[in-house]
């Protein structure tokens, strides 16, 4: 019989305001104690209500580990490629990339940003971006049931985005009173985030109204296991992050991840020098459109 997994964990993101001044409100959905979260290091919920065209953002670096946006309302990206509402990016930042998301115009916007950490032997890969517009996502419909798999393989759907750490990530809508059953690696550190509605989660069917993050309890058996989900009266819509855990340590400072103190030092010295090279500038077999 295949393990029942439960929540072990709830909390509610407190909004604060973000790096892009009033109009913009962050949550930390993921932060601060990375041996519970492993291999998610950061999960930020930004929304933007721009209401002028001063410029904000701009360009800044990344390395060591990589960013995947899942973008649910507005438009964002570069000259080369902009997201759309439902569309994703994984970027890669390995040795070392900047990247620019400037917006200058008014504008609505809600995006997911998720730090995940390299494998050590991975870190200092080269960079590159996958970008998976809404078009091609993979989805089931069924029975009440909606599922976008943007990475992973979950409910007889895989992404096409290939990933260096196997990670889940889906975008998952039930309708009012269904009750489906997902099935998640057991050794996979698993939360919902819900952007909707509520559900009664797990084996002992904890509630999880929207804004609220449950994570579920972890095991270390390599086998399936099973997640019961019961939407509420309104339905339900939450964004499923399931990863499995590096075990190795890692520091964190700034924009970079690193195995040892030398390792960020050494990266602040190379984008100051201006080694870091900008995303638009990847050749064209790192910058790949799914």
């Amino acid at each position: 019989m295949a393990l029942k997994r439960k929540v072990v964990r709830i909390n509610t993101p407190a909004g604060h305001p973000g790096f892009m001044g009033p109009e913009h409100i962050a949550r930390s959905v993921i932060g601060g104690n990375y041996a519970q979260s492993d291999p998610f290091i950061v999960l930020m919920d930004d929304r933007l209500d721009k209401k002028d065209t001063t410029p904000v953002g701009g360009p800044h670096p990344h390395a060591g580990f990589e960013t995947v946006s899942l973008l649910l309302e507005g438009e964002m990206g570069d000259e080369a490629y902009r997201l759309k509402s439902g569309d994703f990016q994984m970027m890669t930042a390995g040795s070392g990339v900047v990247h620019t998301e400037t917006i200058d115009k008014i504008a609505r916007m809600r995006l997911l940003q998720l730090w995940v950490n390299l494998p050590k032997k991975d870190r200092w890969v080269t960079p590159r971006v996958q970008d998976l517009p809404l078009e091609h996502v993979p989805t089931l419909q069924q029975n009440d049931v909606e599922i976008k798999l943007y990475s992973g393989t979950l409910a007889g759907l895989t992404s096409p985005v290939e990933n260096y750490v196997p990670i889940i990530i889906a975008d998952i809508r039930i309708a009012a009173h269904v009750t489906t059953t997902l099935q998640l690696p057991a050794n996979f550190n698993t939360l919902l985030y819900v952007l909707q509605g509520s559900a009664k989660v797990g084996q002992e069917e904890s509630l999880l109204q929207v804004d609220r993050v449950g994570w579920l309890d972890l095991s270390t058996q390599d086998e399936l296991s099973e997640l019961q989900i019961t939407a509420g009266e309104a339905g339900t819509r939450f964004v499923l992050y399931a990863g499995k855990p590096t075990g190795e340590s890692m520091i964190s400072h700034g924009p970079f991840i690193g195995d040892s103190a030398d390792d960020i030092n050494r990266l602040y010295y190379n984008y100051r020098q201006g080694r870091l090279k900008h995303i638009e500038t990847l050749p064209c077999s790192q910058r790949i459109l799914l």
